[in-house]
């Protein structure tokens, strides 16, 4: 996972790669807990081969703790298989989703409500 600041002030962006399971869900909770104090994640999604129901459980308790605290978690890049899981769930009507990083960051405020 590769972890960097995005272009405006309290925003981080999380690079996922590989998979996203129960066995591999640890550095992401501890990269989302080091960076408690975000006002918004984006999870870049691209380099996502397969996410299980932990790592979306992971994302959804990370998004209500951050629209509890007045932030938000976008999710870019989301490719197939993985938008699947997402798109079953119904957790692709609960976050922004973008094409790529760069589309998400230059997002205007008013689409991330």
């Amino acid at each position: 996972m590769d972890v960097r600041p995005g272009r405006s002030p309290g925003t981080v962006v999380l690079a996922l790669d590989g998979e996203l399971d129960h066995d591999t869900a640890e550095p992401l909770r501890d990269a989302l807990e080091s960076h408690s104090g975000a006002d918004r994640v984006v999870v870049d999604c691209s380099g996502l081969r397969f996410c299980d129901s932990t790592g979306l459980n992971l994302l959804l308790r990370t998004r209500l703790r951050l629209i509890a605290a007045g932030g938000h978690v976008d999710l870019a890049g989301l490719r197939s298989p993985v938008d699947r899981i997402f798109e079953i769930t119904g957790a692709l009507k609960v976050f922004p989703v973008y094409e790529d990083v760069d589309a998400a960051l230059a997002a205007p405020e008013a689409r991330r409500a």
